[in-house]
């Protein structure tokens, strides 16, 4: 299980975008396992051109593990497909 914590008045607002159910952000967690903060930094994603120009993304706040899974997933929990 992980908790994220972000602070959405970093949010670039014009990166949201319409979805069949709502309104959406594309976010990438980076492990960052000798921070203080947190097991991963949540950074606002950024497209190909702004990479490839030296643009991050805003980090927007941080991950942390609360507890891992204790057993292996079963097939379906691998597949992600309920047969």
């Amino acid at each position: 299980m992980l908790q994220i914590k972000l602070d959405v008045t970093k949010i670039d607002k014009s990166k949201l975008y319409k979805g069949k159910k709502g309104t959406y952000l594309s976010c990438v967690m980076i492990e960052t396992p000798e921070s203080e903060y947190g097991d991963y930094m949540i950074v606002q994603e950024t497209t190909k051109e702004e990479r490839e120009a030296g643009t991050r993304g805003a980090i927007l706040g941080n991950g942390k593990i609360l507890a891992k899974r204790t057993s292996e997933p079963s097939e379906e929990e691998k597949s992600g497909l309920p047969f």
